[in-house]
């Protein structure tokens, strides 16, 4: 009987992430609040009725969508600014990192892009929490670098909230970059890395100079 159950769940969960994945091919040319879950369905060649088996409303799908786009990010964020390396080291490692998730996972980006500002109030609500939760991780990141000293709390959120922001903004113009003309690309992309580049020391000098 647990055997029985074991691939019941397997299967379950096969089915959950086939409509999350058809989901998100089809939300390249779409926004979710004009995603019709019979075109999941259709797409994952199940019936309509078996997606509420998975999900309450394609705005729970999206809820869904925003996890396994974002949660997964949360220890790659508190890499990027972490106290390993002197100030230039952390900002070529976080371009770099932005870069290859954007080159790995440029549905997830382009979903989130366009959510974060959606008409889906559950997604963005979802996409807000997720985002909050970075700067809060980023916070108690920076609060361990001595450059922090004297700080207020208040201050130290403000400047994680920056460098999240940026970071959302550079993962934005990498995904345009590949998605332009095939041989205009790697010119591309290198211009949004030199441009993320100057935009994170602008940050890097105002946090030295903020106690001034």
């Amino acid at each position: 009987m647990s055997h029985t159950l074991g691939i019941r769940q397997a299967q379950k969960q096969k089915t959950r992430q086939a409509l999350l994945d058809a989901a998100l091919v089809l939300l390249e040319e779409q926004s979710l609040s004009s995603l019709g879950l019979r075109e999941v369905t259709r797409a994952v060649g199940v019936a309509p009725t078996a997606f509420y088996r998975h999900f309450r409303s394609t705005a729970d799908l999206g809820v869904a969508l925003v996890e396994e786009a974002l949660g997964s990010l949360h220890p790659m964020i508190r890499t990027t600014v972490s106290t390993t390396g002197d100030r230039e080291e952390r900002v070529t490692r976080t371009i770099d990192l932005i870069a290859r998730h954007v080159d790995g996972y440029p549905a997830h980006v382009r979903f989130i892009a366009r959510e974060r500002h959606g008409g889906v109030q559950p997604v963005r609500e979802a996409i807000r929490e997720q985002l909050a939760r970075f700067a809060q991780e980023v916070k108690d990141e920076l609060a361990k670098d001595p450059v922090s000293e004297g700080w207020s709390e208040d201050d130290l959120l403000m400047l994680a909230h920056l460098y999240v922001d940026q970071m959302l903004s550079t993962a934005s113009l990498f995904l345009e970059a590949l998605e332009g003309p095939q041989e205009e690309r790697p010119e591309r992309t290198r211009q949004v890395a030199q441009l993320a580049v100057r935009q994170m020391r602008l940050i890097g000098l105002g946090r030295h100079h903020w106690l001034d």
